[in-house]
């Protein structure tokens, strides 16, 4: 089972959001992302092992949900070479950097980084919020199958010592995939704010504003830390967990739906804040807020049921073994399959 204090070991400081050249910002504050991130724990449906649905797991979940902007200006290169997976500028259009579609984005981010660079942009001033969250899923997908590996090992292996590492080594891949998981999930969180998808993420900006949006430098933190702090509430954005969506389509697809999703949000969020929608006890803006928390949680839920699912078909040790043939009684598991230098 997990144990809490396992996990202080482990845990390792990663990044804090920036929206290159602007300051240091933020997509939600630590209590939305506690919110998406421990929201979407709770709602782990049963297929999942019992580990994640504990309420101690539930809880490290929700605050290593805010992980990723806890190490704020931990310097260079650490700053410069990872804020900048927490976000990513989609033009009015939907296109990366005004020059790509999400379903044209090439696998890697160094072919990304080239296919920016065409068009006078880089992955760096750009953001690479889509590459972050497949990345994030493969670890994940992979933590699961060394956990169903490791949970059959400790029954099967053939000597006593082998049965009782692989018992260690299930207990070890809880604590990281708390962990995994818990940080991972920040960028769903991410992903679920308009701002943080959209070439509008501090103010309308220096583009065409027919409508008269607003261009205050504050409007992002004012929303979603200082007004999310003070009339969000958790239990409301509870009741807007949506039920599991299945999707026969790759972490790829699933990545553009939660983005795009997000991205149809930009303008109709203006709109409300010009019609003053998020000072006060305003029912719009509470109503639209709470939606989109509850729309992160709602991902992060979906991709994790997904990640455990894709593990059935993923491979550990080295050499490589299939999980299935673990699964099956036609591999055996012995220590060496983990460790064979």
């Amino acid at each position: 089972m997990f144990r809490l204090r396992n996990l202080a070991g482990l845990l390792l400081s990663m990044s804090a959001l920036a929206t290159p050249p602007s300051a240091p910002a933020f997509a939600w504050g630590a209590t939305g992302h506690e919110f998406v991130s421990g929201l979407a724990a709770e709602a782990f449906p049963e297929e999942l092992p019992a580990f994640l649905r504990t309420p101690e797991a539930v809880a490290e979940i929700a605050i290593l949900g805010r992980e990723l902007d806890r190490s704020k200006g931990s310097g260079n290169p650490h700053d410069a070479e990872r804020d900048a997976g927490h976000f990513v500028h989609l033009d009015d259009d939907g296109l990366v950097g005004g020059a790509l579609a999400l379903e044209a984005l090439p696998i890697t981010r160094e072919a990304y980084n080239a296919a920016l660079s065409a068009k006078g942009k880089t992955q760096y001033n750009t953001g690479y919020l889509p590459y972050a969250i497949v990345d994030g899923w493969q670890q994940l997908v992979k933590d699961f199958g060394y956990w169903r590996a490791a949970s059959i090992g400790a029954k099967t292996a053939a000597t006593a010592a082998d049965r009782a590492w692989f018992d260690a080594d299930r207990r070890r891949r809880e604590v990281i995939i708390v962990r995994d998981l818990g940080v991972w999930s920040h960028y769903a969180g991410d992903a679920s704010q308009p701002m943080h998808v959209s070439v509008h993420v501090n103010g309308w900006g220096a583009y065409p504003n027919p409508q008269g949006f607003s261009n205050s430098r504050t409007l992002r933190v004012d929303y979603q830390s200082t007004f999310v702090r003070a009339r969000i509430n958790r239990a409301d954005v509870k009741r807007e967990i949506a039920p599991y969506s299945a999707c026969t389509c790759t972490i790829w697809d699933r990545m553009r739906a939660v983005i795009l999703d997000s991205h149809r949000s930009v303008v109709p969020f203006f709109e409300l804040e010009k019609q003053g929608a998020f000072t006060g006890d305003a029912k719009a803006g509470i109503a639209f807020t709470n939606t989109r928390i509850a729309s992160g949680a709602s991902s992060v839920r979906d991709m994790v049921v997904d990640a455990w699912r894709a593990s059935t078909d993923t491979n550990v040790g080295y050499p490589q073994i299939l999980l299935r043939d673990i699964e099956t009684g036609k591999h055996v598991l012995e220590r060496d399959d983990f460790g064979r230098d």
